[in-house]
């Protein structure tokens, strides 16, 4: 059985969809390699540091022959050194935007608020808590992701997907100038959102999966 490792996005959690659809994929008949692939998707903790623990433990578990990092789980996949990684709108900028939500969480009523606004859907999901002590922490998570880039002398396989309407973009959370920066042209610009629409995991990451795996298409 060769597994892959999903990490999903900021609130996402075990019934994300990107997974669920590649899942769904995989058990496909139109497909070889059917009932030998196994997509594992887990929820994890919003602390990065918790969280980088559990995702070690299951690296170790599960020996997964790529890891697909989604959102912020961006980040937590580049943490997994030695094997190829693949990325659907990786946003490596969202620590820059957590330092300044730390400092105001420290006003009362703000974490609550916060809390209330990106309260996860209903479900198999990462539970958000916005205090200063766990928002302060993903700036030394992000400089330890970005130690595995292309830049800084790594030889691990990286390759992301860019939705041209990703409203993430405009803030500034998902660049393709960061990417460029830290891995340079490895990327793929589709016609679509943050959140992947299915024609694209058809059409781009299917493909880009098998190809990784080194299955015939």
């Amino acid at each position: 059985m060769t597994n892959i490792l999903y990490i999903h996005g900021m609130g996402g959690g075990g019934d994300s969809r990107i997974p669920s659809i590649l899942r769904e994929r995989f058990c496909s008949n139109a497909l070889e390699g059917c009932g030998t692939v196994n997509v594992v998707v887990r929820t994890y903790d919003f602390d990065p540091e918790i969280a980088h623990a559990q995702i070690t433990s299951w690296t170790e578990e599960l020996r997964p022959a790529l890891v697909i990092g989604e959102s912020l789980g961006a980040l937590h996949a580049l943490r997994i050194v030695g094997m190829p990684h693949l990325f659907v709108s990786p946003a490596l900028n969202t620590p820059l935007f957590f330092r300044y939500l730390a400092w105001m969480s420290v006003l009362p009523g703000v974490t609550e608020l916060l809390d209330r606004i990106y309260r996860p859907k209903d479900g198999d999901r990462q539970k958000l808590h916005f205090t200063y002590r766990v928002l302060r922490k993903y700036g030394k998570h992000r400089k330890m992701a970005l130690s595995n880039s292309v830049r800084t002398g790594s030889r691990d396989k990286h390759f992301a997907f860019f939705g041209m309407q990703d409203h993430y973009r405009k803030s500034g959370i998902v660049s393709v100038h960061t990417w460029e920066k830290y891995f340079g042209n490895s990327y793929v610009m589709y016609d679509g959102t943050h959140f992947m629409e299915e024609e694209f995991i058809d059409s781009l990451l299917m493909p880009k999966i098998l190809e990784v795996l080194g299955h015939k298409q």
